[in-house]
C-alpha cells in the first residue's frame, strides 16, 4: 500500500500550508517515495482520531502510523535506509535538531504575526470560526490587532535570519552542497507564508531569497506548483 499522509489544506484542497506538513512532503520527495497526501482541515479531528492525537502530519505506511514531522523523518531514515538520508550521522542530526528549535523559536513567531489574518482568509469556511476563536484566545487579542504591526514583525524576522543568511551566502543549502532535513524545516516556514500570503518577506538580493528559489526548484519545481498567495 502506498504511503499516505494527512496534510492541512485551506479553502482550495490544493492549498497546503502547514509548515510541519511541508517538512514531511519534502522529506518524502527527498527519499524518492511515492505517497498520497490527504487533505485535512482543523475541524476534521475525528478523521485522524486513529492516531491517538489531533495534529498533522500523520503518516501511514504499511500498517504503521507515525505522527510529528521530526519523528516521521527519523522513521523514514530507519525504514528506507537505501534512499538518501534526511538526517545523516550524529553531527548532521544534531545540526538539524538545532535548526528545528531555531526555526520554531526565531522564525515561526514573527511569521505568525505577519500571516495570522491571511491564513484565516484562506481557510475552508468550516475552519474559520475554530481558527479565529482558538487563536484569539491564545493571542489575547483579535487576529486583526495581532497582525497590525507586521512591518515590525518582518524586520524582526529579517534580523533573526542573519545566521542563516551568512551560511547560505557561502554554500547552496543549510545542509551543504545538497538539501536535507535542516533545509526542509526552514523551507516549511517559507511555504507557510507563500501558500497563504502575498506579503513580501525578504529584501531583493537577500541570500535567503536565493536559497528559497533553489528550494522551490528542487524535484522539478515540485513546491512551486502549489497555490500561492
Amino acid at each position: 500500500m502506498a504511503i499516505q499522509f494527512y496534510d492541512l489544506a485551506g479553502d482550495d484542497a490544493a492549498r497546503r500550508f502547514s509548515p510541519f506538513c511541508w517538512r514531511t512532503r519534502m522529506a518524502l520527495k527527498h527519499k524518492g517515495l511515492d505517497f498520497t497526501a490527504i487533505p485535512w482541515r482543523f475541524t476534521d479531528k475525528d478523521v485522524i482520531a486513529f492516531s491517538g492525537q489531533d495534529k498533522v502530519p500523520v503518516l501511514q505506511d504499511d500498517g504503521r502510523t507515525v505522527c510529528d514531522s521530526w519523528t516521521i523523518a527519523e522513521y523514514l531514515d530507519e525504514r528506507y535506509p537505501q534512499a538518501p538520508s534526511l538526517l545523516g550521522g550524529p553531527d548532521r542530526r544534531s545540526f538539524a535538531r538545532f535548526v528545528k528549535h531555531w526555526t520554531e523559536t526565531t522564525v515561526h513567531g514573527p511569521l505568525l504575526r505577519i500571516l495570522a489574518k491571511d491564513i484565516f482568509d484562506r481557510l475552508h469556511p468550516k475552519d474559520r470560526e475554530y481558527f479565529r476563536t482558538s487563536r484569539e484566545r491564545r493571542f489575547g487579542t483579535t487576529l486583526e490587532a495581532f497582525t497590525s504591526e507586521r512591518d515590525q514583525a518582518r524586520e524582526q524576522l529579517r534580523q533573526g535570519l542573519l545566521p542563516m543568511r551568512r551560511l547560505v551566502a557561502e554554500q547552496p543549502f543549510l545542509n551543504g552542497a545538497g538539501a536535507a532535513l535542516a533545509d526542509y524545516i526552514v523551507f516549511g516556514a517559507f511555504q507557510w507564508a507563500r501558500s497563504t500570503s502575498s506579503y513580501p518577506l525578504l529584501a531583493d538580493g537577500d541570500p535567503v531569497a536565493a536559497w528559497r528559489e533553489r528550494m522551490l526548484d528542487l524535484y522539478g519545481g515540485y513546491a512551486r506548483a502549489f497555490p500561492a498567495g
